[in-house]
């Protein structure tokens, strides 16, 4: 390995790795972002409220469903949520589409609507028969994406291909704690509870 006399040629010699134009640009925000995530990773597990109970497959549970055409998909959420008595839960994924959608936008008092064709592009959030907090974006026939808190209203045109995972470790509530002045996610942590 060749050794740099100083760190201008060293700097010189890594530019051939690094990519230019717009697929470099492409890659060095990613790096910055993946790099903002770990970060983020490392300030939440180091909070003293996060539950440190470890998940294994054992108390871990999967929901697969469909929803179909004209299906409100917040309601159809919650009904399975209720029916299968889900006290911790988390969407895993859902890709579909819809024809009409509400919305409520960041920080805004009521939901915003609209018809027409929008691809589901995410769905995101926990799920408790104790409250859920769910929030989707969608993309219309031109790729503008929108998103927001999922709302009633939401009806689905073609499908909705649904995974939700619970666990029996935890109990997902729904409760002030002075932080902010909403209902905010708090976890229980079962197996210390007994």
């Amino acid at each position: 390995m060749k050794l740099f006399s100083s760190r201008q040629q060293h700097l010189n010699q890594l530019q051939w790795c690094r990519p230019q134009g717009p697929v470099g640009t492409l890659v060095q925000n990613l790096f910055f972002q993946l790099l903002a995530f770990g970060f983020l990773l490392c300030a939440v597990t180091s909070c003293s409220n996060i539950s440190k109970q470890p998940m294994s497959a054992s108390n871990t549970t999967s929901y697969a469903f469909r929803l179909k055409p004209g299906q409100d998909l917040k309601q159809e959420i919650q009904k399975l949520v209720a029916e299968k008595q889900i006290k911790a839960g988390w969407i895993s994924t859902c890709v579909g589409s819809l024809t009409n959608y509400n919305i409520r936008f960041a920080n805004q008092p009521e939901g915003a609507q609209d018809s027409g064709h929008f691809e589901i592009v995410s769905l995101t959030g926990t799920v408790s028969v104790n409250g859920s907090h769910i929030h989707i974006s969608i993309s219309d026939s031109t790729g503008k994406t929108i998103g927001g808190h999922l709302m009633d209203g939401c009806k689905i045109y073609t499908t909705a291909e649904i995974v939700i995972g619970s666990s029996d470790s935890f109990t997902f509530k729904r409760e002030k704690d002075g932080t902010t002045p909403w209902e905010e996610l708090q976890v229980e942590d079962v197996k210390n509870k007994k």
